[in-house]
């Protein structure tokens, strides 16, 4: 490891005394510094010193700079990203990875411009998903400029993917949508289709039920027969305030546990799991009654209350005669 880090050191000090300037050289050899940075950072992994080789990295890319290589230059930040995961610094890599595609744009390659792009993201997607929402976005901004609609639509499904998993559902209906109109460019209906179900799915977590139907309408056409079915009853009676009843959240339920959702890219699948079910419209239960607890009412005005009362007193025999003759 020593003489590892000895031959690292030999190499800076070449690079540096090519570096200087004289009188009769006045312009920095920034080619062979490059060289010699880059032969130093090969040492200083060798010997497990990643910090030092970071930095040489870092130097080198700057050299190339400077010189106007700026392909060799994104190529030395493209493996000081490596080495920024190796050490566990995954706070540097967006920046790193920015940078790296920025020159290899300038260089006239996007399409590794967007390859650092995505490296770097997946590096970052389960640690820091809001970098690497970023950076995916970048990717698709890249590719689209260069008319890869392919590349683009991949790009944008992790862009979509993310912000579910983020809870940005607002946002991810957009990227969503997106996603459709790249692939209407190539002519993939069949990813159409799958995307359909997944911005009803959006739609629904978001709580909007009127633009998940009109999602359904404007592109179930690309469905095919096992997502129609899905999307119907998800839509036409587990989410239909009006049409709820006691069965209607056990038909949601397997609508949502339907194979074909399962199987749908994760974010989407665990959507579908968190999805708040409607409840049905519960009935009352009927109370309980107690035979003979007390009384039955009977209203005094009813006719069949003189059968129930007691009879009154007979009164005077005169008293018929008075009724018969009225009041006069």
């Amino acid at each position: 490891m020593s003489s590892k880090i000895e031959e690292a050191q030999e190499h800076i000090r070449q690079a540096e005394k090519c570096l200087k300037t004289s009188l009769l050289k006045w312009r920095p050899d920034f080619d062979n510094a490059a060289e010699e940075y880059n032969k130093a950072a090969t040492c200083f992994r060798n010997a497990k010193s990643l910090d030092q080789c970071r930095d040489c990295l870092m130097k080198s890319a700057d050299c190339h700079r400077q010189n106007r290589a700026l392909f060799h230059a994104a190529k030395c930040l493209d493996q000081a990203i490596l080495i920024c995961k190796e050490m566990n610094n995954l706070g540097d890599i967006r920046k790193l990875a920015e940078r790296a595609c920025n020159l290899y744009q300038q260089h006239g390659s996007p399409e590794s411009g967007a390859t650092v792009l995505d490296k770097a993201a997946k590096i970052l997607e389960q640690t820091h998903p809001e970098d690497a929402l970023q950076l995916y976005k970048q990717a698709v901004d890249v590719v689209t400029i260069e008319d890869s609609t392919r590349q683009g639509a991949e790009y944008a499904s992790k862009v979509a993917r993310i912000m579910v998993k983020l809870g940005m559902y607002d946002q991810a209906a957009d990227a969503i949508r997106r996603e459709i109109g790249l692939h209407q460019q190539v002519g993939s209906e069949g990813a159409i289709g799958r995307l359909a179900v997944a911005l009803v799915l959006v739609q629904l977590a978001r709580g909007d039920y009127v633009a998940a139907e009109k999602a359904f309408k404007e592109w179930g056409n690309c469905c095919d027969a096992a997502e129609v079915q899905t999307l119907e009853s998800l839509l036409q009676v587990a989410y239909i305030p009006c049409a709820y009843d006691d069965e209607d959240p056990e038909l949601a339920q397997r609508a949502l546990s339907s194979p074909f959702i399962r199987h749908m890219d994760v974010e989407y699948a665990r959507l579908a799991r968190d999805l708040p079910l409607p409840k049905g419209v519960s009935i009352a239960p009927k109370a309980n009654v107690i035979e003979n607890a007390a009384a039955s009412y009977v209203s005094p005005n009813s006719g069949a209350a003189g059968d129930a009362a007691p009879k009154p007193a007979a009164g005077p025999a005169g008293g018929d005669d008075e009724d018969e003759g009225g009041l006069c």
